[in-house]
């Protein structure tokens, strides 16, 4: 479908139009439609399928044509998991509603907390924040929510993951009115939590699912290699650079400490890396993010902070040195290359401690996954097998000459139980009576 065929807003289609944006991806297809009827959607789809388009051109579409509920609160707002994917979110927003007169903010963690009042003050359309940071202004009546129109969870399942229930049940609370309208994206429907609190969040929602999580995405080349330690890991990393065609590469760690390392072994080969931690403060992360989307670094390596929603369109390599601990998660990792149509290649090491991780990779996942040795460095490790089950005790009769050789068990003898004692003050003392002693000539 064609973005001239939608029925939007004349303003929107000549901003997409400049942006080179004409045909729709298949959740912007399904999606914009009920939304613009003012219809709750709830939608699950792959990742870097143009989801952020799918419920900003149908917000934007809404803050254009109907009147504002109130002239002082925002009208839309936008709940993203990290800061980083809300500051993504944010930069689209801002170029779709330029010279639309819809003021967009930014609301998120790690940022000056006055300087975010002041411009909420300003009553801005759009607010995109994170859960904690706007449920902080909420309760601090820094700006209110009674003429909110929309409202959009993006990552859903993440920010249920992150610990953000209460918080969204918050917002929800100061924006319940019945002209409100809700959309909520998320990876996967199925979640226990996502369909319990969806159940408060939406009002007889649609139900839209395009392509399940855990398809294989066509548009990605994955590959799993057995490693012995770190240190065969660092020999891997540097071969599977040298070896593969990437305008960027994102290197995904487990822990911070080990980005820092990776990142100082890269430039020493002057691969041009930079490292990104979830503890930097929110102005360097900003600043990282900023440079290596605009190609200043070559390798960005990073632990699950950059791991969703970030659109980075010259990323043609994700390297996994450590498997995530959720399966969810290598969905995300990988989902940072192969976007807008574009092929990308993901691969991961998988070593003793990955081992487990690898396990539930495959059993999540709904094609065949399986891990080989390098062809260049090939490991000693080759995985581990299946524990045995432990063997049941048989409850079976046993046979009569087991039976005839068993001997009766002896009765346990009574002990005695020395702390009960018996009161004999009022018992009569009988004397002992005397035997005749006799001599034996008698």
């Amino acid at each position: 479908m064609q973005i001239s065929d939608l029925p939007v807003h004349h303003k929107i289609i000549s901003r997409l139009q400049d942006k080179s944006f004409d045909t729709l991806t298949e959740i912007q297809e399904k999606t914009i439609l009920p939304a613009m009827s003012g219809k709750d959607i709830i939608a699950s789809s792959q990742t870097g399928s143009g989801k952020t388009l799918a419920f900003l051109i149908p917000l934007v579409n809404r803050l254009l044509s109907q009147k504002a509920l109130s002239k002082k609160d925002p009208r839309a707002m936008i709940l993203a998991p990290t800061r980083e994917l809300a500051k993504q979110v944010f930069t689209e927003a801002k170029s779709l509603t330029s010279q639309l007169n819809l003021p967009c903010a930014l609301i998120v963690g790690g940022e000056n907390y006055n300087t975010q009042t002041k411009v909420l003050r300003k009553s801005p359309a759009i607010v995109v924040g994170t859960a904690g940071r706007i449920a902080d202004h909420l309760e601090d009546k820094t700006f209110f929510l009674n003429g909110l129109e929309m409202l959009v969870f993006d990552e859903a399942d993440r920010m249920l993951d992150l610990g953000f229930a209460p918080q969204l049940n918050l917002i929800n609370q100061y924006a319940d009115h019945r002209k409100r309208q809700t959309m909520l994206f998320s990876a996967t429907l199925d979640n226990l939590a996502l369909q319990h609190i969806s159940k408060a969040l939406l009002k007889a929602p649609v139900r839209i699912n395009v392509g399940l999580a855990t398809a294989i995405h066509q548009d990605i080349s994955q590959h799993m290699y057995f490693a012995d330690n770190v240190e065969h890991k660092n020999m891997l990393l540097t071969q599977c650079l040298g070896d593969t065609d990437y305008n960027q590469a994102i290197v995904f760690t487990a822990t911070r400490e080990d980005t820092n390392r990776i990142c100082d072994m890269l430039n020493e080969d002057n691969l041009h890396a930079v490292a990104l931690r979830g503890d930097l403060p929110q102005n360097q992360r900003a600043q990282i993010m900023s440079e290596f989307s605009r190609g200043q670094h070559s390798i960005l390596v990073t632990t699950d902070v950059a791991s969703r929603g970030l659109d980075l369109l010259k990323v043609g390599l994700v390297i996994n040195f450590d498997l995530p601990k959720q399966s969810d998660e290598y969905i995300h990792r990988i989902g940072r290359t192969g976007r807008a149509g574009q092929k990308g290649t993901a691969i991961s090491f998988v070593g003793p401690r990955d081992w487990q991780s690898f396990e539930s990779i495959k059993a999540h996942v709904d094609y065949p996954v399986a891990c080989e040795a390098h062809p260049e460095s090939p490991a000693e490790f080759s995985g581990k097998k299946p524990k045995k089950p432990a063997k049941q005790k048989t409850h079976d009769k046993p046979s009569e000459k087991t039976a005839e050789s068993k001997k009766p068990a002896a009765p346990a003898k009574k002990r005695v139980n020395t702390t009960a004692g018996k009161d004999v003050g009022d018992m009569p003392i009988v004397r002992k009576k005397r035997q005749a002693d006799f001599d034996d000539d008698e």
